[in-house]
């Protein structure tokens, strides 16, 4: 199934049911009164929150989502059945807005599994002729129609729910990593932008702690203005607590060892202010492609400028271990700091 974060669909919840006009017509009763009932209220349109789905692909083909109307009275106060609610599941961080000539609002943002929100009201039944009865109006020929229902446009954004953002130039080797730490088994190959979708895997420590890792498409320098690839996916690290940016050793110069890192911050920056300043974990990946003279000088331009890296092979699994127990330490200070308790089940 392909990997969808972004759909347009249409909703309407159902039209409640007429009331209905009618009289009791019983054998030795000549003056029998009003006896129509009501109709049954129209189905709402609720959204509800799945840790199971991943992707909003199904609602590519599915634009239009309707509640079942509400059925109408009947004679001798027999009230009309409730239309069926149309529910509409959708993955964890899922965001909806509706759209309108104004623009468009959020009108709901689905952080937890199970979480539901109903989105649009089906219309109220029609009273039937029965409640018009009075003093002065002994026999009302008339009855309630049912309420419309609501019709609402809709505009559906996934922002992944994940606790790391993997991000990095293109080929920088960020899905070997993944594969090295986790389940996930995205494709790899050596040439860029393998990645084309994100990417989810969960490690899992001797606690039985989960840290949920999203591996992002490469950013290239544009990427906020649409160019390569990372740009589409850049909102699904919009709620991770750290980042982990990876360069490929080609990538960085002795001269301006920060270049390529420094390209990754001002993406971000660019998109939105508030993702530069997560807190962030450095490695260089691939260290296996160069001698150990390089290596070294490498190291020792960044020792200049005082900035801590993570140096690895994902490929040969050479200093994974150090960058996954960095991102576990980060992991749970971010918690701490949230007021969060640990409590061995995970998240």
């Amino acid at each position: 199934m392909r990997f969808v974060d972004e759909a347009k669909i249409i909703i309407r919840s159902g039209k409640g049911g007429n009331g209905c006009v009618s009289f009791r017509r019983e054998k030795y009763v000549p003056r029998g009164g009003p006896d129509g009932g009501d109709g049954g209220k129209g189905g709402d349109v609720i959204f509800r929150a799945s840790s199971s789905l991943l992707t909003l692909y199904d609602y590519r083909h599915a634009p239009i989502q309707e509640a079942e109307n509400g059925r109408p009275g009947s004679g001798r106060l027999c009230f009309g059945r409730a239309g069926e609610d149309k529910v509409i599941e959708v993955p964890v961080g899922t965001q909806v807005y509706e759209e309108s000539d104004g623009g468009e609002r959020l009108i709901a943002d689905f952080t937890r599994d199970g979480q539901e929100i109903v989105v649009a009201q089906g219309g109220r039944g029609g009273k039937g002729n029965a409640h018009f009865k009075s003093s002065t109006m002994q026999v009302p020929r008339f009855a309630q129609p049912g309420e419309e229902g609501e019709e609402k446009y809709l505009r559906l954004e996934l922002k992944v729910f994940a606790d790391v953002g993997l991000l990095g130039l293109p080929n920088a080797g960020k899905s070997t990593f993944i594969t090295r730490i986790s389940a996930a088994r995205p494709k790899i190959a050596a040439y860029p932008f393998t990645t084309l979708a994100p990417n989810l895997g969960v490690a899992i420590d001797e606690q039985d702690r989960k840290l949920v890792v999203a591996d992002i498409p490469g950013l290239i320098e544009g990427a906020h203005r649409g160019l390569g690839l990372g740009h589409t996916f850049l909102r699904h690290v919009e709620r991770s607590r750290f980042l982990v940016h990876i360069l490929s050793v080609e990538d960085v110069a002795i001269d301006d060892p920060l270049a390529g890192f420094q390209i990754l911050d001002e993406e971000l920056r660019l998109f939105d202010p508030a993702l530069s300043g997560k807190p962030q974990i450095r490695v260089i990946n691939k260290i296996d492609t160069v001698d150990h003279e390089r290596l070294s000088a490498l190291q020792a331009a960044f020792d200049r400028l005082g900035i801590h890296v993570y140096w690895m092979s994902a490929l040969n699994d050479i200093g994974v271990r150090e960058v996954l127990e960095a991102m576990w330490a980060m992991h749970l200070a971010a918690k701490q700091a949230e007021g969060e308790v640990e409590d061995g089940t995970g998240g």
